[in-house]
């Protein structure tokens, strides 16, 4: 294998890898723009893809395993949005109560239900998003450069993936082009002022809730039905974070957002792919190290050294109405 097809593999994982984060950022994007932090972003994207399985393989179907899937991430936003907003309780602790019930009940549920240790029955191919070949790829896959960049890479791949790099675009238009967008930075940024001007914040912040649930009800579903065949506990693994982590790196903007999520895919596929390899003069990497990159790059962007990272204004402070 020459160096160019090594390239294109990790390319081609780095995508595969990319796309749970790129829908959990973009949630936390339209949560945290509304003001409302939301930590409980693993756990949305974990119960979703519990759900999605469930429902994919009682059924048969995909699509009805992505709509359980959004809607038991939709539930689970509510729940925050209850408890944030309407209750006007601590986010970070909502957030986190979320991520360690739901890691619990999907293994005890799934036991209960399937008997397999808290996983789901292995899902036929027809109960799965299939991949889809693009017009040409056969035919240009042996053109140099070219031709396994499309065939391997742009091509094959579900569409829930093609969703999810589509969804980059639409949430710019929507917050930068729309009148929901343009009052939804605005309750971010000053509460105080919409409500104001006659506008309701909870309301405001509700659908921000709900618009980042169902864009985790894709990421969860990916991971289960489209990625994956199963439910696996805990299969989240930690994305979740990884997507909060990106957010913070992309500073709270759609398109940095996506570029983030895929560095971070990157170095995910190349820690996968240096497990057991020798690297000259330093020797074998521990697979850990690539791991934690992310994190140290959001720990740099926060101390400064490349930008700063400055967060909404109103994010994380439950709104109360002046009388």
């Amino acid at each position: 294998m020459d160096y160019y097809d090594i390239f294109i593999n990790v390319l081609s994982s780095t995508v595969r890898l990319s796309i749970p984060l790129i829908f959990t950022a973009l949630a936390g994007l339209f949560s945290e723009r509304a003001g409302v932090f939301d930590i409980g972003l693993e756990g949305k994207m974990l119960g979703s893809a519990f759900a999605a399985a469930c429902v994919a393989y009682l059924t048969g179907s995909a699509w009805l395993g992505l709509g359980a899937g959004i809607v038991c991430s939709v539930a689970l936003s509510l729940v925050h949005g209850f408890a944030s907003i309407t209750n006007r309780g601590n986010q970070i602790v909502s957030g986190v109560a979320i991520n360690f019930f739901i890691a619990g009940i999907t293994i005890v549920l799934g036991q209960a239900w399937f008997g397999q240790g808290g996983r789901t029955p292995q899902l036929p191919p027809e109960a799965r998003f299939a991949p889809i070949i693009l017009p040409g790829a056969d035919a240009v896959r042996d053109i140099p450069i070219v031709g396994p960049l499309y065939a391997n890479v742009i091509s094959g791949n579900n569409i829930l993936t093609y969703l999810a790099f589509l969804a980059v675009p639409f949430s710019w238009w929507v917050l930068y082009r729309t009148r929901f967008g343009l009052r939804l930075r605005a309750v971010g940024e000053n509460p105080g002022a919409v409500d104001t001007a006659g506008i309701s914040v909870a309301w405001l912040r509700y659908r921000a809730v709900m618009c980042a649930g169902i864009l985790c009800g894709f990421a969860g579903t990916y991971l289960a039905i489209a990625q994956s065949a199963a439910f696996i506990k805990d299969m989240s693994a930690g994305k979740g974070y990884i997507a909060l982590a990106a957010l913070v790196f992309a500073k709270w903007k759609p398109v940095p957002v996506m570029f983030a999520c895929l560095l971070f895919g990157f170095l995910d596929a190349l820690a996968n792919f240096m497990q057991g390899k020798q690297v000259p003069l330093v020797g074998e990497v521990p697979v850990q190290v690539f791991q934690a990159l992310p994190y140290i790059l959001t720990c740099i962007l926060l101390a400064g050294f490349i930008g700063v990272a400055i967060p909404p204004k109103a994010g994380g402070v439950p709104y109360t109405k002046e009388r």
